[in-house]
């Protein structure tokens, strides 16, 4: 396994906005899962008061759901765990890799959103991610996860328009589909508002939905449901699920 010094800087690398923490923030003003995520807690699990947020990037759906819950956060980028120390310095946010950490403790809600689990692409690491989810579950805890359930295929480039702090900036964005290691490979070419261009290229693991389904089985997880929708935005229109499982 790689270390996770050297994946995140790895990822860090190879995304613009996570080598600037503020343009994220921004470009995740308009983000929903935090809503989402609090309506599927108050349907399966109304009682819950803890909850642990995996891949919480800068904190912005952690501060929300703190509103609610007592909440701890893990990244595994350090530069947007400082970002959050500095921008919510009244959440508890902790750098960490999900394949990995322990924290020594047990939730009610267990959550992984914004794609987070994608960023994991070898089949033992991803059960690895699992084994953490539940290391950090009471029993009868939830589970809510959004990933990638179908890619992107099309091959024709995409043009969006994103607001930052300094003004708009065009994005051309283009994917890439290997079959073989399920890798949705998007390239973004980015003109920002002061006139230089940039680069980067996100891969994601897709995990179509039985496969999500055994890898949560085999963590003693138990599905209660699935469902599909499309996103627009920065990465343009996305497969995801929303799925909720209970700890058996």
């Amino acid at each position: 396994m790689t270390s996770p010094d050297t994946e995140a800087e790895h990822v860090e690398a190879t995304n613009l906005l996570y080598r600037d923490p503020a343009l994220y923030d921004v470009v995740q003003a308009d983000s929903t899962s935090a809503e989402m995520c609090r309506t599927l807690i108050e349907l399966h699990r109304p009682d819950a008061r803890t909850l642990v947020d995996f891949g919480c990037g800068t904190g912005r759906d952690l501060e929300i759901l703190a509103k609610r819950f007592e909440c701890i956060g893990v990244d595994l980028q350090p530069g947007l765990v400082d970002h959050a120390h500095r921008a919510r310095p009244a959440l508890d946010i902790r750098a960490g890799d999900m394949r990995t950490v322990r924290l020594d403790k047990r939730m009610d809600v267990v959550t992984c959103m914004g794609n987070s689990l994608a960023y994991v692409h070898d089949n033992e690491e991803i059960s690895q991610a699992f084994a953490t989810f539940a290391a950090h579950a009471r029993p009868s805890a939830l589970l809510v996860l959004c990933s990638p359930v179908a890619p992107i295929t099309r091959t024709e480039p995409t043009v969006a328009t994103v607001n930052t702090p300094s003004g708009s900036a065009t994005v051309t964005i283009r994917h890439e589909w290997d079959l073989r290691t399920q890798i949705n490979t998007m390239h973004r070419h980015w003109v920002l508002p002061c006139g230089d261009e940039a680069q980067d290229e996100i891969r994601r693991r897709v995990l179509f939905p039985r496969e999500l389904e055994r890898y949560a089985e085999s963590a003693d997880f138990e599905v209660l449901e699935m469902t599909d929708g499309t996103g627009t935005g920065l990465t343009g229109p996305i497969a995801y699920t929303m799925a909720r499982y209970t700890r058996r």
